[in-house]
């Protein structure tokens, strides 16, 4: 089984998680990348179930569009029942990496907005500590240097991802080697940096249920009832 294929699966079984739910004023939050993509496309399917939907990036907005979905601004809708995003990692406390498509921030804010947080991934993307994928920081671009320098400090290899600018009109610096034994605590020392907007560590505010495509089928995994 390809892993697109097991991609689409995840998107599926998130879909048919939410469609009992759906009524013709829901919103929906969507996130960005491959496996979303998939759900994309499903969601063009059944668009008449809901209202629409708030994007965390312009791709996802363009590929919404494409659909017939319209895409709402979030500061005009009530906070989405629902936001669905992939992950470039995920650990057994469902805590994330994401951003490898550079829009962690509006990813972050969307899961923060919204009331359930379902993540779709493949088995490829679960891990038991979360750091083999580079880390993706968000920073305005005059602190650049100043935050790179700062990582150093905390034991990380900061590497500019050159030629990329966010939709906000930030940055992306990714982080290497970064000890993240302990997330919530290395997302929260990241916080602190002047000049970095967001960084990619989802641990505060985790995924509530994770759907995961193997090659067993696609199994499902919920949240701890709480977080060290």
């Amino acid at each position: 089984m390809s892993q697109n294929v097991r991609k689409e699966e995840a998107a599926r079984a998130a879909l048919n998680h939410i469609l009992p739910e759906l009524s013709p004023d829901s919103i929906l939050g969507i996130g960005t990348g491959s496996t979303v993509n998939f759900l994309i496309e499903a969601l063009g399917e059944v668009k008449n179930r809901f209202a629409g939907a708030v994007s965390s990036s312009k791709a996802t907005t363009e590929r919404l569009e494409r659909k017939g979905i319209e895409v709402f601004d979030l500061n005009t809708v009530e906070p989405p029942r629902f936001y669905i995003d992939g992950a470039d990692e995920a650990n057994e406390r469902l805590e994330l990496i994401k951003g490898g498509g550079g829009a962690l921030t509006r990813e972050k804010i969307l899961a923060a907005a919204s009331e359930t947080f379902i993540c779709i991934i493949d088995e490829s993307k679960h891990v038991g500590i979360l750091g083999k994928f580079p880390l993706p920081i968000e920073v305005i671009p005059m602190a650049r240097s100043y935050v790179s320098r700062q990582i150093t400090k905390m034991g990380g290899d900061p590497a500019y991802r050159a030629g990329v600018t966010t939709d906000n009109g930030n940055i992306i610096i990714d982080i290497h080697n970064m000890d993240i034994g302990r997330p919530i605590r290395i997302e929260e020392q990241l916080n602190q940096l002047p000049g970095l907007v967001t960084n990619g560590l989802f641990a505060r505010r985790p995924a509530d249920i994770l759907f995961m495509a193997t090659s067993e089928g696609v199994k499902e995994f919920r949240r701890p009832s709480s977080t060290d």
